[in-house]
């Protein structure tokens, strides 16, 4: 009985956190002019008010998922929750623009806290098909939260003001923080476990940081501004030296896999998946508000076929990845995916609302599919004293890849001009990337989880599985 009530509080409590800090990624956008009016912000500086966060966040997702393996999975969880309920409060009163970067930079430091150990608070309160279907609805949820960041920012915005997109956080903050603190299971580290790697978590830390600053203020400030540049220059000089500082048995990114080419695979599948998702979304958004010359709030509401699908696949993927197995499941989510970003391609081409609503239709569905299975086999495949920092290393590919599609999208939305036959190249090119995710899902993830029998196993014959019985018999 209580092993099934810390089950169920765990899922709630990493699914409403997971739901709060994903919303904080999106939510902010469309407060952007009622923030620059209030604050007197400059256009040059008010962008960072979303970067701050994104870039916190994403930089720290590896490291904090590392520590929660060392201090404990509901430590690290509990520490992250306080942190960013408290930095919500500060950017709730920020006083002036500078104050509010600041604040959501810290509130991004606790985002990643709190996610980092996320799928490990499911792995190892969950197992076999429970742990399935609690992942499969934590990423449905995750992922729905983001799509629904625009509706939900424009409704408070317009209701109660932007300050209340931060002060929203603080009651559900603290419940989470509580309840975390007294219904999930205190871990105790084990004594022969190693110690974390300090310099391989700083180097980690100032590597992902100059990749989010290039990819971020690349798509804003210009490709060839100093900070873009800079930044850019940075990782290039950071990123060999993170390598060969990880070639020693304590480092930072020995996870202890079983099946390396599978977590790999998961890692990079999971950056694709979110840059032809969340990577595009900002362009469906612009185009469905020019096509439809509707308000961001009514654009908002016009994505709903797309979370609604996304919901509804949700619900489901978890007896479909039990039927059809983590490589099947993931090839036919991106599939659907490219289906739905080439039927966007032609509704853009002709200026068509109602194909667009077909295309957001199976890119929602196709999104469903694909998170849920990568997330299982991450901690699948991964030591249980190591699935912090897999989950962490895994969860860290989110942001980039988001970041990465914003980037590189962005780039080719400005160079085909930035009107509706941009945006149909935008959707071709992402349709690309989720035709190449396909194949490296056949061709590495697994046909089922580990001591799962496959599904594209054979099955065998009756008279085989008598035939062994009788041996059995005969040497008894």
């Amino acid at each position: 009985m209580l092993a099934d009530r810390t089950r169920r509080w765990a899922f709630a409590l990493v699914s409403v956190s997971g739901v709060m800090l994903t919303l904080d990624v999106t939510v902010v956008n469309v407060a952007l002019p009622a923030i620059g009016a209030q604050l007197a912000a400059s256009a040059e500086v008010l962008p960072w008010t979303v970067s701050a966060y994104s870039l916190a966040f994403g930089a720290l997702l590896l490291t904090a998922g590392t520590w929660s393996d060392a201090a404990g999975h509901r430590t690290v969880f509990a520490s992250g929750m306080a942190v960013f309920t408290l930095a919500s409060l500060a950017c709730a009163t920020a006083p002036t623009i500078g104050a509010l970067v600041a604040a959501r930079a810290v509130q991004g430091a606790g985002g990643a806290l709190a996610f980092a150990p996320a799928l490990a608070l499911l792995a190892t309160t969950h197992s076999g098909a429970a742990r399935r279907s609690a992942i499969a609805s934590f990423a449905a949820l995750s992922s729905l939260a983001g799509a629904l960041g625009p509706v939900i920012g424009g409704g408070v915005v317009a209701a109660l003001g932007w300050e209340w997109i931060f002060l929203l956080n603080l009651p559900v903050g603290a419940f989470v923080l509580v309840a975390a603190l007294r219904v999930l299971p205190r871990e105790r580290p084990e004594p022969t476990a190693a110690p974390v790697d300090v310099a391989g978590a700083a180097l980690a830390v100032t590597t992902l940081l100059a990749l989010h600053a290039a990819l971020a203020t690349g798509s804003s400030l210009g490709w060839t501004s100093p900070v873009t540049v800079g930044s850019g220059a940075a990782f290039c000089v950071l990123l060999p030296v993170f390598v060969r500082s990880q070639r020693h048995p304590r480092a930072l990114l020995n996870v202890g896999v079983v099946d390396g080419a599978a977590f790999t695979a998961a890692a990079t599948l999971t950056f694709t998946g979110r840059m032809a998702s969340l990577g595009t979304l900002a362009f469906l958004t612009l185009w469905l508000q020019e096509a439809a010359a509707a308000s961001p709030w009514r654009a908002g509401l016009l994505l709903l076929p797309l979370t609604g699908s996304l919901a509804l696949a949700g619900t489901l993927v978890a007896s479909v990845q039990a039927r059809l197995g983590p490589s099947r499941t993931v090839a036919s989510g991106f599939a659907a995916q490219a289906l739905g970003l080439v039927v966007l391609a032609v509704a853009a081409s002709a200026g068509s609302v109602p194909w667009a609503c077909g295309g957001m239709t199976l890119l929602g569905a196709g999104t469903a599919l694909v998170f849920p299975p990568l997330l299982t086999v991450t901690v699948s495949v991964v030591p249980a004293e190591r699935t912090g920092v897999a989950s962490g290393l895994t969860n860290a590919c989110s942001p980039l890849g988001t970041a990465t599609g914003v980037a590189v999208f962005g780039a080719l939305f400005t160079a085909l001009g930035g009107t509706g036959s941009a945006f149909t190249g935008v959707c071709l090119a992402a349709a690309a990337v989720c035709v190449v995710s396909v194949v490296l899902a056949r061709r590495l993830l697994p046909g089922a989880m580990p001591g799962e029998p496959s599904v594209d196993a054979p099955a065998e014959h009756p008279s085989t599985h008598a035939a062994d019985l009788r041996r059995s018999s005969q040497i008894k």
